[in-house]
């Protein structure tokens, strides 16, 4: 799978652009604050339908825009898909598939598939639990595009939940009919909770090996990296060989609904299910949230991400589905012997979209074309291709020479 054109309208600092990728190498390249992340992060949103910066989709549009449009035209061997969203602020998002007429984003999802990794993803490892619930999340919808269905259908039932949880928190307020409608929500939030937890731990189980292997790769390290499931539903933490089945697991749910029975009441909010649940994530017999050098917590979430491509490679091994992996500012962080190696690590990816601020950043004997990135009036503007590294070293170079019209993120006043 690979994307052979990305389209952006009123998206970040982008007014328009068109943008021309290859199989292979892509290497994005521009000072800091040209747009260069926006584009990595409008590539992953066709995949995961949000961004890896912020909770919702209003930053995402252009200053003085009311909607935003990214549109990709994806390879799947010889079948050619054309996904295109509408990111409507405060409004449902929609998508058109082929052309068609324009649908819920949900159902796009699976079409594409991609795996990010950003700097931010160091929160993996030491933010707060929601940023790993949702890195949960991203890959099993990727695996099993229904389990969608699933997190929303929790989600509304939560919100539904929560609200009569609250109704009856005054003395004497619960009544007979609270009651009669707690048992209902009680059974479909175990229901959806039973199929979000199912999945999880299907996919946690698979990522174990392959991230235990990419963190000796990347660190050679002695301290072995690993994780388990943490729940509010005993059955479901730990580190499981054999995941429990959703039959189980909704009849664990649903009876520590009723030991929270109480507890809930008293609280007004829902206190057992998968949005309460977290990754921790170890270092040796450690957690590495508290423990972990800044050394190891980024190469702990590197080679999460670099799981997650396996993961779901092994997931769906026809050829035709191999995501895309995007490696957004990475090699500045890495030496020269950890470049070589991460560039081994991921020679076998169909396409690889990386970005740089340098040329120095670029690992030697990387085969790739290269995209220069540039601010132009205020916007960001993608340019014309270079598969020859020497002649976009000459840019580079006029453009430090001569930087009186560039335009710095803070005088632009938006993310790169």
């Amino acid at each position: 799978m690979y994307l052979s054109h990305l389209s952006l309208t009123n998206y970040r600092s982008y007014e328009q652009a068109e943008i021309e990728f290859k199989p292979g190498p892509n290497i994005l390249i521009g000072a800091n604050g040209v747009g260069k992340t926006n584009i990595a992060e409008a590539i992953n949103y066709l995949a995961v339908q949000h961004s890896h910066r912020v909770s919702h989709d209003h930053p995402l549009v252009r200053i003085g825009a009311t909607q935003a449009l990214a549109r990709g035209r994806i390879h799947r061997g010889e079948q050619t898909i054309s996904i295109e969203y509408e990111l409507n602020p405060g409004k449902s998002n929609r998508v058109a598939i082929n052309r068609g007429a324009p649908r819920p984003a949900r159902e796009a999802y699976g079409i594409f598939k991609a795996v990010l990794f950003a700097p931010e993803d160091i929160e993996l490892v030491v933010g707060q639990p929601d940023i790993r619930r949702r890195f949960m999340d991203d890959l099993i919808v990727q695996m099993r595009p229904a389990l969608g269905d699933a997190r929303r259908d929790f989600d509304r039932v939560l919100r539904q939940r929560n609200a009569l949880l609250k109704s009856g928190r005054k003395p004497g307020s619960w009544t007979e009919e609270h009651e009669t409608t707690l048992a209902v929500w009680n059974e479909h939030l175990s229901r959806a909770a039973a199929r979000l937890i199912n999945g999880r731990l299907h996919a946690l189980r698979l990522l174990a090996a392959p991230t235990s292997t990419a963190y000796a790769e990347l660190s050679n390290g002695n301290k072995p990296a690993g994780f388990a499931y943490q729940s509010t539903v005993p059955l479901a933490t730990g580190q499981h060989a054999e995941v429990p089945n959703e039959a189980d697991l909704y009849q664990a749910v649903l009876a520590e609904l009723e030991n929270s029975y109480r507890s809930e009441r008293d609280r007004g909010v829902t206190l057992v299910g998968p949005h309460r649940d977290d990754l921790v994530i170890t270092l040796g017999p450690a957690p590495a949230k508290g423990f972990a050098s800044h050394g190891e917590i980024w190469s702990l979430a590197l080679a999460l991400r670099l799981a997650s491509y396996r993961v779901l490679i092994e997931d769906d091994p026809d050829p035709r589905a191999k995501p895309v992996l995007i490696l957004d500012d990475v090699f500045a962080e890495l030496d020269a012997a950890r470049r070589s190696r991460l560039v081994e690590m991921t020679r076998d990816a169909e396409q690889l979209i990386i970005t740089a601020a340098v040329t120095a950043d670029i690992p030697e004997g990387l085969n790739a074309t290269h995209i220069p990135v540039q601010m132009r009036d205020g916007l960001s503007s993608p340019g014309e291709h270079l598969t020859d590294l020497e002649t976009l070293k000459v840019i580079e170079a006029n453009q430090f020479e001569d930087a009186e019209g560039s335009v710095s993120l803070e005088e632009k006043g938006d993310d790169d």
